[in-house]
């Protein structure tokens, strides 16, 4: 997987320390959450992946023209925003 990182991702990630690998990961095992087809230049997508006990949501979009995908921000879910599961926002 040809992964690209971008700045404020690298930001997020240094913030928050979750690693390149860890990423790369979530974004491997990880299972499709929200999906955001509006986003440009490429529709994107929420990827919930677990690294030991904590969770990580990875918004990503794909180029299938260039075959990277995109890391757009990196994130451990909040328990107040998300439900228990982390896969669904609470209302």
């Amino acid at each position: 997987m040809n992964i690209i990182f971008r700045i404020h991702a690298v930001q997020r990630m240094f913030e928050r320390l979750i690693n390149a690998e860890g990423v790369r990961h979530v974004l491997e095992t990880g299972e499709a959450g929200e999906n955001y087809p509006a986003d440009k230049p490429y529709p994107s997508r929420l990827v919930l992946g677990w690294r030991g006990e904590r969770p990580i949501h990875v918004v990503a979009a794909h180029s299938a023209r260039d075959g990277q995908t995109i890391v757009i921000t990196v994130y451990e879910p909040s328990p107040y925003e998300w439900e228990a599961d982390f896969r669904r926002r609470k209302l």
